[in-house]
């Protein structure tokens, strides 16, 4: 089994409103060096499945066809287990 995090965040392009209102919570505590925090979300899939390739292709179609909304988001993968 492998599992696998896709994580999901705003392209640069793409206004982040939460992020933006979490920086200015930040700073209004004091922290003036914080000059930007971006939010995301992500997605942990265990696959029953060993072949690496298999497997990154495989949650790539799902990220692609499911998870991303390609008009204001851009994902990653990251294989976090392997035979787990």
């Amino acid at each position: 089994m492998t599992t696998v995090r896709i994580y999901v965040t705003y392209k640069p392009s793409v206004f982040d409103p939460q992020g933006a209102a979490i920086t200015d919570s930040v700073n209004s505590l004091g922290h003036d060096e914080v000059k930007k925090i971006v939010v995301g979300k992500f997605f942990d899939v265990t696959v029953d499945e060993d072949d690496l390739d298999k497997v990154r292709a495989d949650v790539k179609d799902i990220a692609e066809a499911l998870l991303v909304n390609f008009n204001m988001e851009t994902y990653k993968i990251k294989v976090l287990e392997e035979n787990a």
